[in-house]
């Protein structure tokens, strides 16, 4: 679904692109070989039993992300650097070369599908090879005197970067409230997104002025087909509209458009300010409704009208062209979004092929990358806010230094011991949602409490669903995971997890007990409950933790005082448990957008 859906929003004219979707639909596919394949679709495979984990599974999901950003892009080396900057939270380097590895695979299956349409039979896919916009020009020079220019086009960049995040922001919750509501208001929502857009398209080109063909131009004078950079759109013969050039192509043709060398003055400045426009408020329309949508093309789009426009008043001072100056429009809008200097720098370069720029373009991410700092998050950090998702950000902020991780572990802690009662698991499964808990051995297996390691919630419901219990409290020895294999206890795939709910058991054998001794990771990594909550933070991040247990500064009480999850680790928890630090002079420097009313 999720390819038919792209296909059809992209071909609909929908100011949406490509690029997330195939980065969710490569992260879908390493998922499914993470849990050993698909029974729905009968795709299973012994071989992909040894992926069924959690590290595998996350690595497979990276180099899927990976793949899809290769794949969208045609840029195998920024697909890799996509997946190391926003993707991965834990990176060595034997996950380097696999996503090397894929993307590359990747790269060679495209370069093999281009090469099968050259023939032209394949419409404009087989067209450009690996270059989706070769911008490269042998004749490009730029000295000191064009820097401040492209250093102001990078700080207003930045900010325009910041005010689409914060409108794309306001957006996506007002459509989150719409969503809710029911599967007809979002076909309704849907439909008036995209009948506002082709009125937009249609309409706005009539308030532009038919513009004399150039005399030099290499191409067709109106265009003669689907593609091309002069529409003639009601204009006599020998003229075109430059807006409607613009509105009535694909988003990657416009890139082109606007990219390339030697067109000056093809477009208007009143034209450009229009589509600028536009394209900024569609772009931000356009993203949430229910339907694949990318925000990469689009800002791409945003920024290269942002730079003609740039180009257009301050050229005369520069050796730069215009098309240049949309190049480094699109990179400073996307370093004022996405916040991604590395891999976008990386990207660019693959989509154009233009290494001469190399030094300007890095200039021009890294200010707009700094300036939409001050003002907010990136914008995949605004969406994953909205959805409720807890990521952890790979830095801890000023005021967690303050704190230590006792400060913020909630109760109350529920805890097993090494022989347990059947009707307890029971009921604490039936009453919590936890996925972890701790195992701690009483007095009638040592002289005092010790804490003997953790076990989850998935082991416990296999436990029960087997019912390998005891009548009696004594332990069964190692012998007691000889009535179970590897596979019982192997991650379940998305959505395929037994439930408690679903587990019958008498009256009898809810009095009954189980030894969790064998079946207890006895090595759970633990912090003391005085460290630093920054420090618990970049050890739960690197290491790719779920839990985390907390134990006393002293012994000889109870063992165990908590249990961190990546919960108790966001922001927004901390800073309801301690609201002084809201006003903390340790909190992040970041200027407030003021609320749109």
């Amino acid at each position: 679904m999720q390819i038919v859906g792209i296909i059809c929003a992209v071909s609909s004219s929908l100011n949406v692109g490509k690029a997330s979707p195939m980065v969710h639909i490569g992260a879908c596919i390493g998922a499914i070989m993470g849990q050993g394949g698909s029974k729905k679709f009968r795709l299973t495979w012994n071989w992909l039993q040894v992926f069924k984990n959690d590290r595998d599974r996350r690595d497979l999901i990276t180099c899927g992300s990976a793949a899809g950003m290769a794949a969208a892009f045609r840029a195998p080396v920024g697909g890799v650097l996509f997946a190391l900057e926003e993707m991965a939270s834990w990176w060595r380097s034997a996950l380097l070369w696999r996503a090397f590895f894929t993307t590359a695979i990747g790269a060679i299956v495209l370069r093999a599908l281009i090469d099968a349409c050259l023939r032209g039979d394949c419409g404009l896919f087989g067209k450009g090879g690996l270059i989706m916009y070769d911008v490269t020009s042998a004749n490009i020079s730029y000295h000191l005197r064009d820097v401040p220019p492209v250093i102001l086009l990078a700080v207003i960049g930045g900010i325009l970067g910041s005010i689409y995040n914060h409108l794309l922001n306001k957006i996506l919750r007002i459509y989150k409230l719409v969503n809710e509501k029911g599967i007809a208001y979002k076909v309704i929502l849907a439909c008036c997104i995209s009948i506002s857009t082709s009125c937009l398209l249609f309409g706005l080109p009539w308030i532009a002025s038919c513009r004399p063909c150039p005399s030099n131009t290499s191409e067709p004078c109106p265009t003669i087909g689907r593609s091309g950079n002069y529409k003639k759109f009601q204009c006599p013969p020998g003229h075109y509209n430059d807006l409607a050039s613009l509105f009535f192509n694909t988003n990657d043709d416009a890139i082109k458009n606007l990219f390339s060398k030697g067109t000056d003055t093809e477009f208007h400045h009143s034209s450009m300010l229009i589509f600028f426009a536009t394209c900024f408020l569609l772009g931000a329309f356009s993203c949430g409704i229910v339907a694949p949508a990318g925000l990469f093309v689009p800002v791409i789009v945003i920024g290269a009208a942002y730079g003609r426009l740039v180009g257009m008043y301050v050229g005369f001072a520069t050796n730069l062209n215009h098309g240049l100056f949309a190049l480094l429009g699109s990179a400073a809008l996307l370093g004022g979004s996405m916040r991604m200097a590395v891999s976008l720098c990386v990207i660019i370069l693959e989509l154009t092929d233009n290494l001469l720029l190399l030094p300007l373009i890095m200039l021009v991410l890294l200010i707009s990358k700094t300036v939409g700092d001050v003002f907010d998050k990136n914008i995949y950090d605004i969406i994953m806010n909205i959805k409720g998702f807890p990521y952890l950000e790979a830095y801890a902020e000023p005021y967690m230094r303050q704190l230590t991780v006792c400060d913020v572990v909630t109760g109350p802690l529920q805890i097993f011991r090494g022989i347990e009662k059947v009707g307890n698991i029971v009921h604490v499964l039936k009453t919590t949602g936890h996925n972890g808990f701790p195992v701690v051995d009483g007095p009638l297996l040592s002289s005092s409490p010790v804490l003997f390691g953790l076990v989850l919630r998935a082991h416990l419901i296999t436990l029960l669903k087997k019912k390998s219990f005891l009548r009696t409290p004594t332990p069964l020895g190692s012998d007691a995971s000889l009535q179970f294999s590897a596979d019982d206890f192997a991650k379940k795939g998305l959505g395929n997890g037994d439930q408690i709910e679903d587990i019958k058991l008498s009256v009898e054998e809810l009095e009954m007990f189980v030894d969790l001794h064998p079946f207890t990771n006895t090595s759970p990594y633990t912090v003391v409950e005085t460290m630093s909550l920054a420090k618990a933070l970049i050890l739960f991040r690197e290491v790719g933790l779920r839990h985390l247990l907390v134990i006393p500064n002293v012994s000889g009480g109870i063992p165990v005082v908590g249990i961190l999850t990546r919960h108790d680790f966001m922001p927004k928890h901390i800073l309801n448990l301690h609201p002084q630090l809201l006003q903390s002079r340790w909190r992040r420097l970041r200027f407030k957008l003021p609320r749109l009313r």
